[in-house]
């Protein structure tokens, strides 16, 4: 008896560390037995410019190579992005979501600048962050709005900006970073347009005056100053600071925990910031604290 009690203690201590090998490995296998890394992305600002160019597509790509397999870009849009990548139709819910049921999965990774928000997170797993970002309100450098005097409190900046909205129309994105319903922006003293464009389309319907102002992310507002150079000005935070990152099946952990180990590599080397100097060549001056971060972690692990 005192020997298959043995026995049995033995087999509890090892199912658990089989299961958790199987675990980790999955997403990681399957990739490595098919032979391809399959990256979905959505055409946005820098990130994604294309098949062959983006901070996250030269990203994707570098870790394809690194495990081994092929490279494949798998053009989607946000409404399809997250059903493609986990296999489940949804509808957002404030911070919530809902199962719509089944969908065909058609990639093992998804990045092109993705803001890890709560309804994000219900869905998806999110690798260590990879880019800093912020909403912000956004108007024509002609408009007689000013920006807000910033007072080096967060949430006051935000206060400030938002009551600035109600002199206005402004464009906003739902189902994104930029939906209003994410930031409190309700009620009878705002009025949101609803955009049938990409984020990519924002800024530019902006200047031609469909709106008076915008929400944009960080990220969007650097390519829109360079491709319209005085144009635009940014009147205050909406969002406090926020992260963006690379997403995965939440039955993908091996895989995520590979892309975690590369990044931290990369990142500790210097390579992963020459990639975004590439694309953003202004954002580390501004975010600083963040790649200083980034890399010193990656040389800790």
């Amino acid at each position: 008896m005192a020997w298959c009690a043995r026995i049995a203690t033995l087999c509890v201590l090892i199912v658990p560390l089989v299961a958790g090998g199987v675990c980790l490995a999955d997403g990681l296998d399957d990739v490595r037995r098919s032979g391809v890394l399959r990256h979905l992305g959505v055409p946005y600002a820098g990130f994604v410019m294309g098949p062959e160019a983006g901070l996250d597509v030269d990203l994707v790509r570098r870790f394809a190579e690194h495990l081994g397999v092929r490279y494949s870009f798998v053009q989607a849009d946000w409404s399809v992005l997250f059903p493609w990548l986990t296999g489940r139709r949804f509808r957002v819910l404030g911070d919530r979501v809902e199962d719509l049921g089944p969908e065909e999965v058609r990639g093992d990774l998804a990045a092109c600048g993705i803001t890890v928000l709560a309804w994000r997170k219900e869905l998806a797993d999110f690798s260590r962050p990879t880019f800093p970002t912020q909403v912000w309100l956004v108007a024509r450098s002609e408009s007689t709005l000013k920006p807000i005097t910033p007072s080096g409190d967060t949430a006051a900046d935000i206060a400030a900006t938002k009551a600035l909205i109600g002199h206005g129309r402004f464009l906003c994105l739902p189902g994104t970073c930029l939906d209003p319903q994410l930031y409190a922006l309700g009620g009878p003293s705002f009025d949101p347009q609803p955009f049938a464009g990409g984020l990519n389309d924002v800024a530019p319907a902006l200047i031609k005056g469909e709106a008076d102002l915008a929400l944009l992310d960080v990220p969007d507002v650097l390519v829109a100053m360079q491709l319209h150079p005085g144009r635009l000005k940014v009147l205050g935070p909406i969002s406090p600071r926020q992260e963006m990152a690379v997403a995965f099946a939440k039955t993908s952990p091996g895989l995520r925990a590979a892309f975690d180990a590369f990044l931290t590599g990369l990142a500790a080397s210097g390579e992963y910031r020459r990639l975004v100097a590439k694309y953003y060549p202004g954002v580390m001056d501004f975010y600083a604290d963040f790649f200083a971060r980034l890399a010193g972690e990656g040389g800790r692990q």
